[in-house]
């Protein structure tokens, strides 16, 4: 049962699923480049309300490049987004991963 579901770009309209999540469709993900992309800072709208959501991870299905990323319980609360509910994705872009290779490498010398 092989779905394929047309997106050229951004602004996506999609609903949200029963679970919460949102689907990003495989030529989305192809098309914005982040086939290998963990988490993702995401800007979506929903009515007159433009959210962004930092940090959010994309989950994967082992046999197709779409996504999913769940809405966070607190967004979902504070604008109401239910099961069902249709939203536009504004955006999305990888999210900056936190540098951690310095090591200590450059802080200041002990006293």
């Amino acid at each position: 049962m092989n779905r394929k579901i047309r997106a050229d770009g951004l602004p996506y309209k999609t609903r949200v699923y029963i679970n919460n999540q949102v689907l990003i469709p495989s030529d989305l993900v192809k098309n914005l480049g982040i086939e290998k992309c963990l988490f993702a800072n995401v800007v979506i709208k929903y009515g007159n309300n433009v959210i962004s959501i930092n940090g959010v991870k994309l989950l994967r299905n082992k046999r197709a490049s779409s996504r999913q990323f769940t809405i966070p319980r607190e967004v979902r609360e504070a604008y109401g987004i239910k099961p069902l509910d249709d939203i536009e994705i504004v955006s999305i872009e990888p999210a900056k991963p936190l540098d951690n290779t310095n090591n200590g490498e450059n802080e200041p010398p002990s006293p």
